[in-house]
């Protein structure tokens, strides 16, 4: 988990060093490095205004940071990728993706639309009696196979962030990217969307989490990264990293922690 040591070794689906981004002429990230392995599912955690959403760019290949001698982002031990064929092999949901998919798209399409790392699908896409199979029962599997042929934009929230769930586990990706997943969801959808998730891990896959939201992180995932200001402020074992100290000095308020089957939550500390 060292932030410093780094390896070529493919096991590694993320391997970031001394990466620096800007947006604009404002620097986001400083200096970050970071490796996250297969099988070494993850949160990234940190308040707003932390760097979250630009960390989750580099992911998507949509911000690069600057260049230098010893710096790069390897996404599964490449530097440069086609984005649709990087796109192609993991599974990402972001609330960029819920916020500009079409709304006329119908929740059987969004589902195929996986396949290609697409908005929809087109004429000049050639889908397969197996694609095509593999969504419905997907869809079947994630309780939206009444979405089959409803617009995206005539959805409910839970509904949207499912489908496009489903999107995203459609092609079978050992990697799920996650920019926080239960925002906007009510109580029952947002543990039904977690409950799918913790599934996915111990399916044996691997699940980068990007939330400020503690609730948020299930159980199976033991590594935690907080991320502060563009900078890493801690990283290793949720044991070891989550607490009240921890906690009140990332969000800025005092804090505790508190603890119920495997599963976080934080509430105002009482006045001393």
């Amino acid at each position: 988990m060292s932030k410093d040591v780094l390896s070529s070794d493919l096991s590694s689906f993320i391997q970031i060093h001394h990466a620096t981004v800007y947006r604009g002429t404002h620097p986001i990230l400083h200096d970050l490095s970071l490796v996250i392995d297969r099988g070494c599912s993850t949160v990234i955690l940190g308040p707003n205004g932390s760097g979250k959403s630009t960390f989750m760019k580099l992911l998507t290949r949509e911000l690069y940071p600057v260049a230098g001698p010893d710096r790069y982002v390897r996404l599964m031990g490449k530097e440069h990728w086609n984005v649709w064929q990087l796109r192609s092999q993991i599974g990402i949901i972001s609330a960029d993706m819920q916020q500009v998919y079409p709304g006329h798209a119908t929740g059987l399409n969004i589902l195929l639309s996986g396949f290609f790392s697409s908005f929809d699908v087109y004429d000049h896409q050639s889908i397969s009696s197996q694609q095509r199979t593999r969504s419905s029962e997907m869809m079947r599997l994630l309780g939206i196979a009444h979405l089959r042929d409803r617009p995206f934009g005539e959805m409910s929230t839970g509904e949207q962030r499912r489908t496009l769930l489903g999107r995203a586990l459609v092609h079978e990706p050992q990697i799920l990217v996650l920019d926080e997943p239960t925002t906007g969801l009510d109580v029952q959808a947002c543990f039904q969307y977690l409950q799918i998730i913790r599934n996915f891990i111990r399916r044996g896959g691997t699940v980068i989490l990007v939330t400020h939201h503690v609730h948020e992180i299930p159980p199976e995932i033991d590594r935690v990264v907080l991320l502060k200001q563009g900078r890493i402020m801690d990283d290793g074992l949720k044991a070891d990293v989550l607490n009240d100290h921890s906690l009140s000095a990332l969000f800025e308020t005092p804090v505790r922690l508190l603890h119920n089957q495997g599963w976080l939550q934080i509430v105002p500390a009482s006045p001393s």
